[in-house]
């Protein structure tokens, strides 16, 4: 089949429209629980300063506005599930919930940025073209939409998985089974395999290799139709117990409802046919629903652009994990192209950072207490990532210049553990971090990895 015959191709609009809700309900939820939890205030409010990302050093939270935020994107998730002005309702989600992810990085998760991207592909797919309250308003309805606009999201969820499994290939991982042999034994009270697998080397290693096989396998298990039943249950399964052995929130609950997707149209239809059904109950009686043409929606006329944006978007996807190889050291060490990269749960590591502040022609100097500056989270994640380390040194250069200290430097004394290995000097303490400048180049100040890490 040529790309252009691809590209032209229909298919039922039903897995779509599903999928549309179920993004909806769970993005909302989401929201709710993050608000319930009081994170926002812990997170975003509390702080004296925040851990911008590179190039966004502009987002900042808006005070108590925050909460005004968090409302905007939860009500524009529901606005998505219910197909309600869809593409207003989902360019607002993905332009609020990706603001709220820049605001501080030291909150960066993989499945909170998986969220921005796929909502940020789905402005350019007919999700609301069918089964929405779109429909209503403007009296007709799309039964197909190109196949392309369900496929890539096969096709998104497929990267995440595959390149989560490829970044598994490691000695850490599958030789030494780290972190596993960490996180595992603190799981001893566990009801029934706390006393009895949680110490075991050997189930520590079969969890590795499993995750392993499981992330590179499940997205063509998925696809061939005679193996999507039981690679669904196996997607529930795996994500269902490590929801049970690690706080990770809503990610497996929404890897589990996108895997659906994968399922053949007549499968969605019926579950729409139970929505309606439910919905026929609540009193929206068919008979108030006004007959809605039926259309294609290639027929509207966005294709060249859209396709443009796509495709530009998927080769962004399998390109910039790779980024890492253009910086030298171990990449678990350094972090230089460690985010984005779907490198998930791979490393447990520990740091402590001690700050001097230094008169340059004097020689005076006096330690800072990061407490003073920083939430527990905060000095946490700051103690072991270089360009946390590198902007917290900033901040606190022009917090005490602006105080009236003269010729301040910045050095730090820092350790880091890697994956049960022992403390290892981190940072070059002859260097003013001060006088250093953020970058895509490589951080010369990072003292080396004193081991080796084989693998992707």
């Amino acid at each position: 089949m040529s790309l252009s015959s691809y590209l032209n191709k229909k298919t039922n609009a039903a897995p779509l429209a599903v999928f549309r809700i179920a993004f909806g309900i769970m993005m909302c939820l989401s929201i709710v629980r993050f608000s319930c939890h009081g994170w926002i205030e812990t997170l975003y409010l509390q702080p004296k300063f925040h851990f911008s990302y590179y190039g966004f050093s502009w987002v900042k939270p808006l005070g108590n506005y925050t909460y005004l935020l968090f409302i905007v994107c939860g009500l524009a998730a529901l606005c998505v599930a219910f197909g309600l002005k869809y593409r207003l309702a989902i360019i607002t989600f993905f332009l609020s919930f990706t603001y709220i992810e820049l605001m501080d990085k030291t909150s960066y998760l993989n499945h909170y940025y998986f969220i921005s991207l796929l909502s940020f592909l789905m402005i350019f797919l007919p999700a609301s073209a069918y089964f929405s309250v779109d429909n209503l308003i403007r009296k007709k309805t799309f039964k197909n939409v190109p196949k392309w606009s369900i496929d890539s999201i096969k096709l998104l969820l497929g990267i995440v998985y595959f390149y989560a499994g490829l970044a598994k290939l490691n000695s850490d991982w599958l030789l030494r089974a780290q972190p596993l042999k960490i996180w595992l034994p603190s799981k001893y009270d566990l009801p029934i395999i706390g006393d009895t697998l949680m110490h075991q080397t050997w189930f520590h290693y079969t969890m590795s290799w499993s995750g392993m096989l499981y992330d590179l396998c499940i997205p063509f298990l998925l696809l061939y139709r005679k193996t999507r039943i039981y690679a669904f249950v196996l997607v529930v399964f795996f994500h269902v117990f490590t929801r049970v052995l690690f706080p990770i929130g809503m990610f497996p609950f929404i890897m589990i409802v996108s895997s659906l997707i994968f399922f053949e149209a007549d499968f969605h239809q019926k579950i729409i046919s139970f929505l309606k059904l439910i919905l026929n109950k609540l009193s929206f009686s068919s008979k108030r629903v006004p007959h809605l043409k039926i259309y294609d929606y290639y027929t509207i006329n966005f294709k060249k652009a859209t396709l443009t944006i796509v495709g530009l978007f998927f080769i962004l996807q399998l390109t910039i994990p790779f980024r890492y190889l253009l910086y030298p050291g171990e990449l678990f060490w350094t972090e230089e192209g460690y985010r984005f990269s779907w490198r998930v749960m791979l490393m447990e590591k520990m740091g402590i950072a001690t700050f001097k502040i230094v008169n340059a022609e004097t020689g005076a100097f006096f330690y800072v207490d990061n407490s003073d500056f920083l939430t527990p989270f905060q000095e946490k994640q700051m103690s072991f990532q270089p360009d946390f380390i590198l902007e917290y040194a900033h901040y606190l250069g022009d917090h005490f210049t602006s105080q009236g200290h003269k010729n301040v430097q910045v050095f730090v004394d820092s350790y880091v553990a890697l994956n049960g290995r022992l403390s290892a000097p981190f940072i070059d303490k002859t260097v003013d971090l001060y006088a250093q400048k953020e970058s895509f180049k490589s951080k010369f100040w990072i003292l080396p990895f004193k081991d080796d890490i084989k693998g992707l």
